[in-house]
């Protein structure tokens, strides 16, 4: 399996020894390796198709290896990621997208029970870097930096490591002996974590601690507020605080009913854990339409299972005693909602507002070069440096979504740069080692004859009244005879899996196969260019060229 979809380097052609030129052809076949969209699609730019090779094949070390040369938290990931790679996975317009997240957790789930680590680096380099943040982005940046032999020291104000995986993400999502479990892994290559410190003067830190360079990964702790007429401060709760609050065992558990202001995954996340905490009520106000809301459909979808109530096109207009006034919405032909003057009464004892968040970047005003843009820091796109020399951010301080897996992929692009930039002497940054890419291959471009229709193997889930009686996870794994059905279920788009069917289909013997996991070349002695190869090949993996095209 080539990494990324690159190419596998070209062997020379197979000549019969005949002092003769080949025969005529207009055209000739080349194997390639294309971009598989799962791959092209993944923030934290794992080779997916490559671990999913090994998975199939029950190699399940090797594919928990390959996995984390890019990602340190399969298990992790498993559970929280989105899942990006499975919405353009060709096989979903087939018979339904690859399970890609469940064999992930399937792996890192299995990594834990195996207590398999991580190679430490062979030697050090004597450098060492400031991580600011211990949330996903911060945490990704430390794995990448240890493994390449620099001294590695994380510095956070939260308890425990984890930053919003811990504090803003339920434990019936993400249970918290597998976040600890790869995070230990992590610390166990020797970065060192400094909990409860706050950085607030990151120049002093850098020169008192001899630090080379700096990633800044502070995530979005701070809530957005909103004045609400007539409000009662103690009854008014931010999303954030609340579900930090609960993680620490100091949440108000006298809720009454319930009321959340807003649309996103954390209004979702607010609702469903007030509801654990035994709210006599839950209700998400939000002052748009189901379509338009930013939170993942899946996470409304289970809200609403669990029994929570969702008032779209509403805004709160003012709150008395124990209810709130509302007043419902209307879209504008641009789909943007406005009042409507019409007003109704809502029963509530709590709001929890959940606008927004912000990254906590203050204490970086001071450093002479670095640009914000509000509250996130300005960074070069590919190296993600800012205008201080030796200073990185990534994560939600850096204009970009903000999710768990586009932060430890920041984290890896910042590890990178980082190290170019301290082996380059630190005079100037060394431009990132870029892999090349090729095109993406699509369904067009596949014969799905090839393949039979094997349906996605679900995942058990709670029934919703349980779910809300307690805090346990939600949703189950793969066992391992599933977790290898479903990773089997790949196309390989783009990739020979060495089917045969180009040994079979050559009329001419042109196919010279050359073992298990060597793939096959073509004989150009005997290859007409008839193209019936490439025809029949079911995932793409020959191209057709003109003849006197690239080797």
């Amino acid at each position: 399996m080539a990494e990324h979809g690159r190419d596998v380097a070209p062997l020379p052609p197979l000549g019969s020894g005949r002092l003769r030129a080949g025969p005529v052809r207009a055209q000739r076949p080349l194997y390639v390796d294309l971009l598989p969209p799962c791959n092209n699609a993944c923030p934290a730019g794992e080779n997916i198709q490559a671990w999913l090779g090994d998975a199939k094949a029950g190699r399940h070390e090797a594919a928990w290896r390959q996995l984390t040369l890019d990602n340190p938290f399969p298990a992790i990931h498993g559970r929280v990621c989105y899942h990006p790679c499975e919405s353009s996975c060709n096989r979903a317009a087939f018979d339904g997208a690859v399970s890609i997240h469940a064999v992930e957790r399937f792996l890192g789930d299995l990594a834990i029970e195996q207590g398999w680590t991580f190679t430490p680096p062979a030697v050090s380099t004597g450098h060492a870097v400031l991580v600011v943040g211990s949330g996903p982005s911060g945490l990704s940046a430390a794995y990448h930096l240890a493994r390449r032999g620099h001294r590695v020291v994380v510095r956070d104000n939260g308890q425990l490591p984890g930053g919003m995986m811990r504090y803003g993400i339920p434990s019936y999502r993400l249970p918290r002996d597998i976040l600890d479990a790869e995070i230990a892994r992590v610390a166990a290559l020797g970065v060192t974590f400094e909990q409860e410190h706050r950085v607030e003067d990151l120049q002093a830190e850098l020169t008192e601690g001899g630090f080379d360079a700096a990633f800044v990964a502070v995530g979005a702790h701070l809530s957005k507020r909103v004045d609400i007429p007539n409000a009662d401060a103690g009854r008014i709760l931010d999303a954030v605080t609340f579900l930090r609050g609960v993680e620490a065992g100091d949440a108000q558990s006298d809720l009454g009913r319930v009321a959340v202001y807003g649309g996103g995954n954390t209004a979702m996340d607010a609702a469903r854990v007030a509801r654990r905490m035994g709210a006599d009520d839950t209700v998400i106000v939000y002052r748009r339409t189901r379509e338009q809301m930013p939170a993942h459909a899946d996470e409304a979808q289970d809200a609403e299972e669990e029994g929570i109530r969702i008032n779209w096109l509403r805004t709160i207009a003012s709150m008395d005693d124990a209810a709130l006034t509302v007043e419902i919405q209307e879209l504008d032909e641009r789909g943007k909602p406005h009042g409507t003057g019409r007003f109704e009464t809502l029963e509530a004892d709590t709001v929890i507002l959940a606008l927004g968040q912000e990254s906590d970047t203050a204490f970086l005003s001071s450093m002479p070069g670095v640009g914000f843009d509000g509250d996130v820091v300005q960074v070069d796109p590919q190296s993600l440096m800012t205008g201080a020399p030796g200073v990185f951010a990534g994560g939600d301080a850096v204009p970009s979504e903000r999710t768990v897996t586009i932060g430890v992929g920041h984290g890896k692009r910042a590890a990178r740069s980082i190290d170019a930039w301290i082996q380059a002497g630190m005079p100037a940054l060394a431009p990132p080692d870029e892999r090349s890419k090729h095109r993406v291959v699509n369904a067009q471009d596949l014969h799905l004859w090839y393949f039979g229709d094997h349906r996605q193997r679900e995942q058990i889930q709670l029934e919703p009244l349980t779910r809300v009686a307690a805090f346990d996870e939600v949703v189950a794994g793969l066992g391992e005879d599933e977790a290898r059905f479903e990773a089997g279920r790949c196309f390989s788009c783009g990739n020979c899996f060495e089917c045969d069917g180009c040994l079979g289909s050559c009329p001419e013997d042109a196919v010279i196969k050359l073992g298990p996991g060597r793939r096959y070349r073509f004989d150009l002695d005997r290859c007409t260019g008839c193209g019936t190869c490439a025809r029949q090949c079911p995932v793409h993996a020959i191209d057709l060229i003109p003849e006197g095209g690239p080797a």
